[in-house]
């Protein structure tokens, strides 16, 4: 029988969680890089998009589309920025590995998918399920 999140305080041990550490380390490195190459140094995707599309002869329209695209980007990298962030505290704390909904342990096989995963797959797909129709 698989215990809650409260009295499975240590699903793996920590030299099992620094392989997903590392790899988690290296995807926030990755993002962040990205982030800042496709911002060409600008603060947000939406200042860029301000400074390429904001000129009198461009279509209102278009400059909309623009600013929106890029603010749902910026919005879809900071979440991802979080999660990974997340999941670096989780392995700190001694928690990584359990999903917290359930407190069941992900397999590796989830973790290795999305070392910044927060729920088992069938709580994910419950979670899933009950967001889509929102």
């Amino acid at each position: 029988m698989m215990g809650t999140l409260s009295d499975r305080k240590y699903p793996m041990k920590p030299a099992a969680t620094q392989p997903y550490r590392q790899t988690l380390e290296r995807m926030r490195e990755d993002l962040l890089e990205r982030m800042s190459e496709q911002r060409d140094g600008k603060v947000s995707r939406a200042e860029l998009a301000f400074e390429q599309f904001d000129h009198i002869q461009d279509d209102p329209g278009l400059i909309n589309s623009q600013r929106d695209l890029a603010f749902a980007i910026d919005e879809n990298e900071i979440a991802q920025l979080q999660a990974i962030d997340d999941a670096l505290v989780r392995i700190t704390q001694g928690v990584y590995g359990l999903c917290q909904k359930c407190g069941s342990a992900l397999s590796d096989a989830r973790l290795q998918a999305a070392p910044q995963a927060i729920r088992c797959a069938a709580c994910q797909t419950t979670f899933e399920n009950a967001h889509a129709a929102h």
